[in-house]
C-alpha cells in the first residue's frame, strides 16, 4: 500500500477531497519526524509507537580490504506495533 492508496481509502471513507487528506496525511508524517529527529518516541495508542533505538558502537570487517572498521554508536528509528495490532495481523488469514 502507498501513500497515495491510504489517501483514496481515508478519502473514500470520510468524503473528505483528496487534496486535504494528502496534507493531512503529509503533516502527520513531518510530525512524526520531527518529534524522532528531535529525541521523543511518538506512541500511537491501539496503533503502536514510534520510538528510537540506540545502536552501541561496534567492530565491523570489510572483506574485500580485509581491514577492520568501527562502526560508531548511532540512533535509529522503529516502529513497534502495539500487541492488539500483532495479533491481528498474526490471526489474519490470506
Amino acid at each position: 500500500m502507498t501513500k497515495a492508496d491510504i489517501v483514496n481509502d481515508i478519502a473514500g471513507k470520510t468524503g473528505l477531497d483528496k487534496g486535504s487528506v494528502q496534507t493531512i496525511v503529509e503533516k502527520f508524517m513531518d510530525s512524526v519526524k520531527t518529534s524522532m529527529i528531535s529525541g521523543e518516541n511518538v506512541y500511537l495508542r491501539g496503533f503502536g509507537s514510534f520510538i528510537i533505538k540506540e545502536r552501541a558502537e561496534k567492530t565491523a570487517r570489510n572483506i574485500s580490504k580485509e581491514e577492520t572498521i568501527i562502526i560508531p554508536a548511532h540512533n535509529i528509528p522503529a516502529f513497534k506495533p502495539c500487541k492488539t495490532f500483532v495479533n491481528a495481523v498474526k490471526n489474519s488469514k490470506k
